[in-house]
């Protein structure tokens, strides 16, 4: 009697074993550094999230003890990859020899910068993790993905809003994306106006582009690179979000490209997750925000710093394109040269493209080939319809003590790329513009 109590029991434990059912809003499959970095933002975002690897440990082909040296697109400090920087320099900054100032190259043992990021994992409100835990089965339900794991013997059925696949394989690429296409530098990424929904930016994309096939007209000008919204999104499965099948994760030298783009995927995830919605109705400027506030770049203006007052103004009107950057020779840097004077030719098209308002102005007062300060302020006046007088006396007694701008105020100066962003930004927020996945302006 008792041995078949016992087999009962026993029968009872396995079922339900099997029968496990974990539910979690972010599903990340793949524990290499782009899907750590998705799971950390998908968290931070306050949405929960799990992250399983099939292996023992995450970041797992970063295993080397042996000390290399980051030189691809390492010193724009954008959010995660900003972050493991700063903890990788605190590391080793007792270490003779090592070169701890701002845009040095950054160096560390591989095994050392796993546990880095093992570490800030470790320490994210909302995010489990699962090791030694290989899917075997995946499917999608209506709304809901369903992936089976196996984890010390026993199965376990998890359930999902959204799946990143961040695996080098593509697990869920394969079977509901087949047709996908590994990132294409030129095609995915230099259209007309992509740019406007990046989720991911670096001043260097190392080898994986091609020189030969680029045009003129293309912004940025590789190297650097915007990573638009659309490569991420899986084109016939909703909710299913790519990283790794973008960029393969077989290169310590790309570590900051991993990092940054499974941060965008972490935020996109977030948002489908938060709102209940899916792939198919992205909102890219509330993305963005998202990415904004944890630090991450949208636009690789290398002279902007994180800790820039206006950081995220120079940031959300460069996503419109109102002020590109600058790129020189065969530099890999793109900057945004915040001093020099704002040239009429470049923010014309664009203001008028986003206001309509804006058309009149131009005809009307003719503006010369660098727009003044005084310019700008008529100009704001006409879109905000606020009165002139009053707007230039607010902005004149608030030029240094608000602003913090350095040169004078005077009207008939040259407006200076900082200043214009500033003030547009605060005034006009052009950012605010819906765009589609294409980035053009949704009316």
């Amino acid at each position: 009697m008792i041995k078949k109590l016992f087999l009962i029991l026993l029968l009872l434990k396995c079922s339900f074993t099997y029968a496990q059912t974990i539910k979690t809003d972010i599903l990340v499959i793949g524990g290499g550094p782009g899907g750590t970095a998705a799971a950390i933002q998908g968290a931070r975002s306050k949405i929960k999230t799990l992250l399983i690897e099939q292996g023992p440990q995450l970041c797992p082909t970063m295993v080397s003890q042996t000390m290399i040296t980051i030189t691809v697109g390492q010193d724009l400090h954008s959010g995660i990859w900003g972050e493991f920087r700063k903890r990788i320099t605190a590391f080793y900054k007792a270490t003779p020899g090592y070169d701890t100032t701002y845009n040095a190259p950054i160096r560390f043992e591989p095994y050392t910068g796993a546990g880095i990021l093992k570490k800030i994992a470790d320490t994210v409100k909302n995010l489990s993790i699962k090791l030694n835990a290989p899917v075997t089965g995946i499917k999608k339900d209506g709304d809901t993905w369903q992936v089976t794991i196996t984890q010390d013997g026993a199965s376990q059925l998890i359930k999902a809003k959204v799946i990143i696949d961040a695996t080098k394989d593509g697990i869920a690429t394969q079977k509901f994306n087949p047709d996908f296409k590994a990132f294409d530098s030129v095609a995915g990424n230099y259209g007309a106006t992509t740019y406007r929904t990046s989720i991911a930016a670096g001043n260097d994309l190392g080898g994986m582009h091609s020189d030969t096939l680029l045009s003129k007209n293309s912004y940025p000008q590789l190297p650097a690179y915007c990573m638009p919204l659309s490569a991420i999104v899986a084109k016939s499965a909703d909710n299913l979000l790519i990283t790794a099948k973008l960029i393969p994760e077989d290169n310590i030298q790309y570590l900051p490209n991993y990092l940054t783009l499974g941060q965008g995927a972490g935020a996109t995830a977030a948002f489908c997750a938060f709102f209940k919605t899916t792939t198919r109705k992205l909102n890219v400027r509330a993305i963005q925000g998202e990415l904004l506030d944890f630090k991450a770049y949208l636009v690789p203006f290398a002279d902007i710093k994180q800790d820039d007052p206006y950081f995220r103004s120079v940031q959300q009107v460069g996503a419109t394109g109102l002020l590109k950057g600058v790129q020189n020779g065969n530099s890999t840097r793109m900057r945004f040269v915040p001093d020099s004077a704002v040239n009429t030719a470049e923010i014309e098209p664009v203001l008028n493209e986003i206001y309509s308002r804006t058309f009149l102005w131009f005809n009307r007062e003719k503006p010369g080939a660098r727009f003044t300060v005084g310019n700008l302020l008529s100009l704001i006046s006409e879109i905000t319809l606020a009165d002139p007088k009053t707007l230039q006396t607010s902005t004149a007694k608030t030029w240094k003590t608000q602003y913090k701008f350095t040169a004078d105020f005077d009207l008939n100066r040259p407006v200076t790329r900082r200043e214009f962003a500033v003030l547009v930004n605060k005034f006009l927020n052009p950012f605010a513009r819906t765009v589609d996945m294409g980035g053009r302006l949704v009316n």
